[in-house]
């Protein structure tokens, strides 16, 4: 039976209440007193449940579907704003025990190079994203207990947070890598990572078994139960995520959001974060043979009904999607991007060897360098945030939420952006992008409405433009 209070995963994740809830959409895509009292729910800013999210994602009427667009910019501008925060993955090695058919990484793929980075070699790619602007990193992994065991990881993160090249420094680390004890949950809090982060892939236990034929990955109930032992194990922030493409969206759709409401059921804090990558073509993988992929079209729709159900949840895209489709989406709800981004391993401080090492996770569709990423942000009217203070000041877990959900996060988050973008403009951005940013900075400064943090604001810019860093409400 269905229970988000309970920590078993085929019990927070019931099969038979997501086919119960797609059945329910289904009966009621065009009943239009229900799907406007479901919007009137959604216009309170205080989120849906799994059943009456799907009920809009099926909708089908233009007039209701254009409703739910404006809803989520909404949404997304109360409690967002127009801040968006940037993001680099660093790929730490691509060996891997496991047998996931998505995947290039897979144990049995014998012919694409495998490669494990020195702390020196991590060394080179963290000064190379310094050296780019990067502030906030997503650190990732192949599962391989001998390769990368969690003291490789922990000894890398404690690299990563020593390099500081010339006014670069990584002040946020996340971790995206394979489900494990609490106890090594809780040396990753100890190593002052940012949001664990873990997808999914699929939450349709039978379609996860074939998906994953070996390893340790093929055990559906450690892996979707993973989130927990990371809470039990301190970390503050976790990151939820499934591979759009490999199962019926609206089956992830509705159970993704129920893994939501169970960690607010149990934890009293819901994801810190939800990312919506879809399958992409990769060395020996091609996307085409699996038959659930989606348009941008439902990928938009879907990227607004995550919205308007969690409003406080941070939502990411990164490089495998378009320039277009990414710009589609940033209104509708995404709040942090990648830019700039290689998912080889290696591929920051020597690119030149990308192409022959053929390390790559997935192949990227937006190839644009951090700084034309930031130049046309900006030309949107969006903040580029380089932003790391609620991490740093323990504003984390149950206290960002509390803060969030009573829209109040602008009063830190805007000020916050403005002044590491000052930072980016005057140590890393080419000379058109720092006209085009302070023009921005000089528009966002008078939205700031609290004449004291304004003053501080103008008085910490100043000091920027004369050397000094990392000032942060």
């Amino acid at each position: 039976m269905y229970n988000p209070k309970s920590t078993e995963a085929e019990e927070f994740i019931c099969h038979n209440e997501v086919l119960e809830s797609l059945e329910y959409a289904k009966n009621n895509k065009n009943n239009i007193e229900l799907i406007d009292k479901i919007l009137a729910k959604a216009k309170l800013g205080k989120g849906l449940t799994h059943r009456e999210a799907t009920v809009l994602l099926d909708c089908d009427i233009e007039e209701k579907n254009q409703e739910i667009f404006a809803l989520a910019k909404k949404i997304k501008q109360d409690y967002y704003g127009n801040r968006i925060v940037l993001f680099a993955p660093l790929y730490l090695s691509n060996y891997c025990v496991n047998g996931c058919v998505y995947c290039p990484y897979h144990a049995k793929n014998k012919h694409i190079p495998r490669k494990k980075m020195t702390q020196e070699e991590i060394r080179e790619e963290v000064i190379a994203l310094q050296d780019m602007g990067h502030k906030r990193l997503a650190i990732e992994t192949g599962e391989d207990p001998v390769n990368s065991p969690i003291e490789y990881v922990l000894e890398s993160l404690k690299t990563i947070y020593s390099i500081h090249h010339k006014n670069g420094a990584i002040r946020r680390a996340n971790v995206n890598i394979a489900a494990t004890t609490v106890e090594n949950y809780r040396k990753l809090k100890e190593a002052g990572i940012g949001t664990y982060i873990l997808f999914q892939e699929t939450y349709n236990k039978e379609s996860y078994e074939k998906l994953h034929p070996t390893g340790p990955k093929h055990n559906y109930k450690y892996h979707t139960e993973a989130m927990d032992r990371a809470m039990q194990g301190g970390i503050d922030d976790v990151g939820l995520g499934v591979l759009f493409g490999l199962e019926s969206y609206r089956y992830e759709f509705s159970a993704l959001l129920m893994h939501a409401e169970h960690l607010e059921a149990v934890y009293g804090v819901g994801p810190h974060t939800i990312s919506v990558p879809r399958i992409r073509k990769a060395d020996d993988i091609d996307p085409n043979e699996f038959d659930n992929g989606i348009d941008d079209d439902i990928f938009a729709k879907i990227v607004a009904c995550i919205r308007i159900s969690v409003p406080y949840t941070g939502m990411i895209i990164s490089t495998r999607e378009s320039k277009a489709c990414r710009e589609k989406v940033l209104q509708l709800g995404i709040s942090q991007i990648s830019g700039g981004s290689k998912t080889s391993v290696g591929g920051y401080a020597h690119p030149e060897n990308e192409a022959e090492e053929e390390t790559a996770q997935f192949d990227i569709s937006d190839r644009r360098t951090l700084d034309e990423v930031i130049k046309w942000l900006m030309e949107l009217d969006y903040v580029p945030s380089f932003c790391t203070a609620c991490y740093r000041e323990g504003r984390v877990g149950d206290r960002f939420m509390a803060i969030c959900k009573e829209q109040q996060i602008h009063n830190f988050c805007h000020p916050n952006a403005i002044m590491t973008l000052k930072e980016y403009l005057q140590d890393y951005a080419s000379e058109t992008t720092k006209n085009v940013g302070q023009s921005l900075i000089e528009k966002e400064i008078k939205t700031l409405g609290d004449t004291k943090i304004r003053t501080l604001v103008e008085e910490n810019l100043a000091k920027i433009e004369n050397g000094e860093r990392d000032f942060r409400f």
